[in-house]
């Protein structure tokens, strides 16, 4: 895990500095946030949707009997805003589009595709690593915005047909208990997240060795790295943002 860490590190490093040579072009980066971004967009806002859905069911009838529906909009916002959209976001990009990386730099590996553009001069870990990091940090994090917006319309659909709470009883509470700051930080997620997503499974991809058998396992390590990585960086953020006074 240390020396992958490393060189996750390594390979993050030297794609900023392929970027910052100018090397990237943008038509390269908008390829790879549709294939990142926009193509996992759909099951992303899905998979967030029906997580609020269900906490708003299960926690509408019991704030109903204690009094506190006014307030189910804003637990579920600020649970929303800060956790459930850029995590669960994030994991579905990782497992979708991330996997996708991993499958495509492998198979370039082994076909020695890679050892073609190192003999033409070419930085291979600038030229794969670098438009899939910038189109992966930008794109998970449009996404997260997505879907905190969707997650938010879809407690308030559940709300409302569960208990008939009055849409603008629960937007109120989503106002009350809204702050810039879960805002920010989630879309800070957004962009260290996806640009996990693409540092761990290309890495993954380019220490792929063998034949075909090897790109599956390299998927298959690849969703999992991944995923561990996305929730340690979640535990960072949370613990540098959330332990300070508020």
């Amino acid at each position: 895990m240390i020396i992958f860490l490393g060189q996750c590190v390594q390979n993050f490093t030297a794609a900023v500095k392929y970027t910052f040579k100018g090397n990237v072009t943008f038509k390269s980066v908008i390829s790879q946030a549709a294939k990142i971004g926009f193509d996992s967009l759909g099951i992303s806002l899905m998979i967030v949707m029906i997580a609020s859905s269900v906490i708003a069911l299960q926690v509408s009838k019991q704030f109903l009997l204690s009094g506190a529906e006014d307030y189910i909009g804003g637990f579920l916002g600020v649970a929303l805003i800060r956790e459930i959209a850029p995590g669960f976001a994030a994991l579905a990009i990782g497992a979708r589009a991330g996997t996708a990386i991993t499958a495509q730099i492998a198979n370039m590996k082994v076909t020695s595709q890679v050892d073609a553009m190192k003999v033409l001069g070419v930085n291979p870990i600038g030229y794969y690593f670098a438009p899939r990091i910038i189109a992966g940090a930008f794109g998970v994090m449009f996404v997260v915005i997505l879907a905190e917006f969707i997650g938010v319309m879809g407690g308030m659909a559940v709300s409302y047909f569960s208990i008939s709470l009055h849409p603008n009883r629960y937007m109120n509470s989503v106002w009350l208990m809204f702050n810039t700051k879960d805002i920010y930080i989630s879309v800070l997620k957004g962009f260290v997240f996806g640009a996990i997503i693409s540092t761990v499974c290309a890495t993954v991809g380019y220490n792929t060795t063998g034949g075909a058998k090897n790109v599956g396992d390299s998927t298959t390590k690849s969703a999992i790295l991944c995923t561990m990585y996305i929730l340690f960086a979640d535990l960072l953020i949370a613990f540098l943002f959330y332990t300070s006074n508020y």
